[in-house]
């Protein structure tokens, strides 16, 4: 089974009289009354992080994926707790201060707390933060409307390549080396957008499995498809150059996720504002395509305007 599958075969069931719990289809828990908006993830060695070589780096990169959560959705994260299973090997002391320090770095960076979590012994090296912050609204998935525009914040592919880098399947030059692994570890988060997203947006999500997967669910419940143009994907000037010499296709390698940006609709009346944000927060803000009718299916369309039908390329959780 996938991930939408079992969540909905066995547990959907158990919240539907908790309209906070948003049917579990939605990154958070909000609940509107004491405006407390929740989430929860959970990140394995060789699942979402290849090894613990760097501790320090891997635990700015889970931290931030999960405060992500919060952020797409006009958040801003106030606190976090974090639990930690691994035996000694992992949890060295020196480790432990790497880690200690990068997580002081992260809170200073996010205006974030600690305020909790566990340690367990376990063979097999996990992570799991909860993170926590205070809004009166949110901006829920599947309320996207006919006609949206699409969008995206920042540039999505860079640590796609940064980890193909780590893993060692492809070589380039050490300043472009050093530059994806960077965006691997350290995803760009666009936390001054927040505001500005609860007041535009219709629906939102952000980035983490990749972008046609993850725009598939930011509307699976409504009867609405997307058209993509692949020339308006954005991405770095080093990986523009990656594509090019390499021969990739730009709509494989920027659908991979763990890019942790914000992909979001708003109205086509509402252009002009975002234009404006954009420049004055510097906040890189794209508009990448169009809501359609569920008539319709979901297609990309290149730059020769050939359409091709928009299949699922980015990470599944699969059991």
């Amino acid at each position: 089974m996938q991930e939408f599958e079992l969540v909905s075969k066995f547990f959907s069931n158990l919240s539907k009289f908790n309209k906070s719990a948003l049917g579990l289809n939605d990154d958070v828990f909000f609940d509107k009354k004491k405006k407390i908006v929740i989430s929860v993830d959970t990140y394995n060695i060789n699942t979402h992080f290849i090894d613990f070589r760097s501790p320090d780096l891997v635990i700015k990169k889970i931290l931030r994926s999960s405060i992500s959560d919060l952020i797409c959705k006009g958040v801003k994260p106030k606190f976090y707790f974090i639990s930690g299973s691994g035996n000694k090997k992992n949890f060295t002391k020196k480790n432990l201060f790497k880690i200690s320090k990068s997580l002081k770095n992260e809170q200073e960076k996010y205006n974030i707390i600690l305020c909790g979590g566990d340690t367990t012994f376990s063979n097999k090296l996990s992570f799991t933060i909860t993170s926590l912050g205070y809004s009166n609204n949110i901006v829920f998935r599947n309320k996207a409307r006919l006609n949206d525009d699409i969008y995206v914040t920042g540039n999505l592919g860079d640590s796609y390549i940064g980890l193909q880098i780590l893993k060692g399947k492809i070589k380039v030059n050490n300043k472009m080396s050093n530059f994806f692994i960077k965006k691997y570890y350290q995803p760009d988060l666009q936390l001054k957008f927040t505001k500005s997203l609860l007041k535009l947006a219709n629906t939102s999500i952000d980035i983490s499995d990749g972008l046609i997967d993850d725009l598939k669910k930011l509307i699976n419940r409504q009867n609405f498809s997307f058209h993509i143009s692949e020339e308006k994907i954005p991405v770095s000037r080093f990986l523009n150059q990656l594509i090019k010499k390499k021969n990739f296709k730009k709509v494989n390698i920027t659908s991979k996720g763990d890019d942790y940006q914000i992909l979001f609709t708003a109205s086509h009346t509402k252009s002009r504002i975002i234009k404006k944000i954009s420049k004055n927060t510097g906040i890189k803000i794209t508009k990448i395509g169009k809501i359609v009718s569920g008539k319709n299916r979901s297609k990309i369309i290149n730059v020769r305007n050939k359409q091709f039908e928009a299949k699922n390329k980015g990470y599944i959780h699969q059991f």
